[in-house]
């Protein structure tokens, strides 16, 4: 009787670790949705301004006439 005992008081444990373990890795799941929340928000933001930017001043490639040397 006695190792029956044991076996469900080793078994308890277990599963209090494990719903301890369980409830960090819940928080650490939480934290880091909330970490790539604000990462998506700062690369719309910056497509944003990327693509409201102004075009460059250089030319294009086709525009350039070519170098004296050719």
């Amino acid at each position: 009787m006695d190792n029956i005992e044991y076996r469900v008081e080793e078994l308890e444990m277990k599963m209090a670790f494990q719903d301890g373990t369980i409830e960090e890795l819940n928080q650490q799941v939480i934290k880091l949705n909330e970490v790539v929340a604000i990462q998506q928000e700062q690369i719309r933001l910056l497509l944003n301004k990327l693509q409201s930017a102004e075009p460059s001043n250089m030319a294009s490639q086709a525009d350039e006439t070519p170098p004296p040397h050719f």
